[in-house]
């Protein structure tokens, strides 16, 4: 009976919030990457070098690092609903804005501002899910959730040079209608989450009262499990448990190997030569392919032995490798083949990272923990963008490049197997 109740309760939290979630998402990551492709454009059009693109790219982080915690601890005040939905809102204005940067100054203000509003986003939803999700469902929740970012990059890839391919219409670049088509849904499915969105289960009239009831138990058993293992549930416990700086410092890493693959996989795959724009947004959607369909199997198989610590390390591992194996191929299958090992091994990574923190905090440390880890990893995403640019500058290839982001995935790799978790989950409270 409590094993029906619980499959039901899950089943409907999942058809309700994940695929809704996933889509604000792949909105949210289209308009943060699709710089990427705009600049097989742009960076010649305004006469940005490798450097300056790089530096640019890497601003978004710089300033979601700074409003990164403040935000979430507005959203845990104010609910989820309002303050996603302002989220929405106001990156989807800034993103469709980036159509008219004109300069490198404008190209870094524009990104940086950009990175303003959507801060508190991603930490955002994943401490929604906390109230949602029980520990020993999060993992693979969380990973069918971070599909999402794969998803905006197989669909954003013939998207977004398809909208190159249109340059001159109605007197713009194909860049700056790029921006322009891929920003203004943004805007409007800030005002869907308005009305589509409930702040937590006590609240949810989908739900049946012996649903919100048995939600409302595993919550409170779990937070006391929490407390139990680590102290009580503060925000001072969030912003400085031992545990805690350890994972925002494999963010750091995992986040930098992430986006450094991210903001140059087009460039990369132009430079092997003799490709198009649009057969480069068709070869670049097949790395988020792979890595979509494996990281939902690798947050399972977390969930079902119970171990994050193995599963984020062998990932991290297998990143490395491709990363390290492409950049020293001189065939570019091969080198290409490599970067799809590195994709699958970054992306499998993320559905179990971010059942890490879930499984140690909640409430409103949770909420200062989340965004803490997340705002310490995005300092990775301006690192990594910015090191490929200064590194191929400085080398006219990107071989050396990727040997660097191989070395953070490595480090990542390290950093995983320090960490101290429990070797199996506590089973599910019903």
């Amino acid at each position: 009976m409590q094993f029906e109740l619980e499959t039901r309760t899950v089943g409907k939290v999942s058809r309700r919030l994940i695929p809704f979630c996933m889509l604000l998402f792949i909105f949210n990551y289209l308009d943060r990457v699709n710089i990427g492709f705009a600049a097989l454009q742009m960076n010649k059009e305004l006469g940005f070098s490798s450097t300056a693109y790089g530096l640019g790219a890497g601003m978004f982080f710089i300033g979601y690092f700074f409003f990164e915690v403040p935000s979430n601890l507005i959203l845990e005040r104010v609910g989820a609903r309002l303050w996603i939905a302002r989220i929405a809102i106001t990156w989807g204005i800034i993103s469709t804005g980036m159509a008219w940067v004109y300069d490198e100054t404008s190209f870094y203000v524009m990104r940086f501002l950009l990175g303003v509003a959507e801060a508190g986003l991603l930490p955002g939803i994943l401490l929604y899910f906390s109230y949602w999700f029980p520990a020993r469902e999060r993992a693979k929740a969380l990973a069918f959730f971070m599909t999402a970012t794969a998803i905006s990059n197989i669909i954003g890839a013939p998207l977004s040079t398809g909208l190159l391919g249109l340059d001159g219409l109605y007197g713009f670049h194909g860049w700056q209608l790029l921006f322009i088509f891929e920003g203004v849904p943004s805007i409007i499915m800030g005002f869907v989450v308005l009305r589509y969105l409930t702040n937590k289960p006590e609240q949810a009239t989908w739900l049946a009262q012996d649903e919100k009831v048995w939600l409302a138990r595993v919550q409170s058993a779990e937070h006391m499990a929490m407390e139990k293992a680590s102290g009580r549930m503060t925000l001072r416990l969030g912003l400085t448990n031992p545990r805690v700086l350890l994972i925002a410092a494999l963010c750091f890493f995992l986040v930098t190997g992430n986006f450094g693959v991210v903001f140059w996989l087009p460039q990369i795959i132009k430079a092997f030569g003799g490709l198009n724009n649009m057969q480069v947004g068709l070869l670049s959607a097949i790395p988020y392919i792979l890595a979509a369909s494996t990281m939902v199997w690798w947050g399972r198989h977390s969930d079902r032995t119970g171990d994050r610590k193995w599963h984020l390390a062998i990932a991290a591992l297998v990143g490395s490798a491709g990363l390290a194996a492409s950049a020293v191929s001189i065939d570019p299958m091969l080198s290409f083949l490599a970067l799809c090992v590195a994709a699958i091994g970054i992306w499998s990574m993320f559905g179990v990272f971010w059942a890490v923190p879930a499984d140690l905090l909640s409430g409103v440390a949770a909420a200062g923990g989340f965004a803490l880890i997340n705002s310490i990893g995005t300092l990775g995403g301006f690192a990594g963008p910015f090191l490929v640019g200064f590194v191929r500058d400085r080398t006219g290839t990107f071989s050396a490049s990727l040997l660097v982001l191989s070395a953070f995935m490595l480090v990542a790799a390290l950093l995983a197997a320090m960490l101290r978790l429990q070797t199996k989950m506590a089973p599910a409270v019903v």
